[in-house]
């Protein structure tokens, strides 16, 4: 069946601008310091570069799984870890004058660990320069390591996220991965350091209903997290899985509305929002 192709909405209709990435490009250059804002053609990274902002993606760019709806890429060979990241990063924060980070990576699974140490080093090369900074990490399952998720609970990080991406019935769109385990990392991560809070994402877009996507939240608050953004499914190209639709902003609101009253402690949900989309903003409420 071929592919229906259908304009964006007036709401999905966000400009980018090169010509505002200049400077933060020139500083990333530098250090050959990757973004998730590059690497996954964030729609935002006009908005955010231009602001000084990224979200940095440590451990390469190249991932080890092939989910259906990411525009990371799945080139091999995959290089090592570079040992000096971690002091890049921290150097690169510290230029930009961020005071909430947020790194992420692609999936590693050819590491024993998942990148949990060169995730707890990162983290620490951050609040070794300036320990009043807030690092989040948005991490992969790590294959359930029990190990690499205590590495990751204890690395100093103040939130911990683990995207679910959509509802159980749609899982097919996530290679490799598995909903009930994404839920169990979310636990154990509580479970290793009560003190650190859960983030979780997912997109709107690919064919849930309602009721699904309540079930969804309910299964994370059952799981401890609290935190949650909401954002539009775009299809990066024609290879990628198909939208199905594109949500309206009144049925964002909605599910805010819902998730709020069910007791999550902060839910950013909009067409535009991505996982660390304003990620400051989830402290601040």
């Amino acid at each position: 069946m071929p592919r229906i192709f259908t304009p964006k909405p007036e709401w999905l209709r966000k400009k980018i601008t090169p010509s505002s990435h200049q400077a933060m490009k020139s500083l990333l250059g530098e250090g050959n310091i990757h973004t998730i804002c590059e690497e996954a053609l964030c729609p935002n990274i006009s908005e955010c570069f231009s602001q000084n902002v990224a979200t940095f993606m440590i451990l390469g760019t190249q991932c080890t799984r092939a989910c259906t709806f990411c525009a990371v890429s799945r080139e091999k060979p995959i290089p090592p870890p570079d040992p000096l990241e971690p002091e890049k990063i921290a150097n690169a924060v510290l230029k930009l004058g961020l005071k909430h980070v947020v790194i992420t990576s692609p999936t590693r699974d050819d590491l024993n660990d998942g990148g949990a140490e060169h995730f707890s080093k990162t983290t620490s090369a951050i609040k070794t320069l300036d320990d009043l900074i807030d690092v989040e990490l948005l991490i992969p399952d790590m294959r359930e390591n029990d190990t690499a998720l205590k590495q990751i609970a204890l690395s100093g990080a103040k939130i911990i996220g683990h995207n679910l991406e959509t509802v159980p019935r749609l899982y097919n769109v996530r290679k490799g991965s598995g909903y009930q385990r994404s839920l169990r990392v979310l636990r154990k991560l509580l479970e290793f350091n009560p003190e650190c809070i859960t983030k979780s994402g997912i997109m709107l877009g690919l064919g849930e209903q309602d009721d699904e996507v309540i079930k969804l939240m309910d299964d994370l608050l059952n799981v401890g997290c609290r935190f949650l953004s909401i954002g539009q499914y775009l299809a990066p190209s024609l290879h990628h899985a198909a939208v199905v639709e594109y949500a309206k902003p009144e049925r964002f609101e909605f599910f805010r509305r819902v998730g709020l009253e069910m007791g999550f402690g902060y839910i950013k949900s909009s067409p535009y929002t991505r996982s660390s989309y304003m990620a400051h903003e989830y402290l601040e409420e």
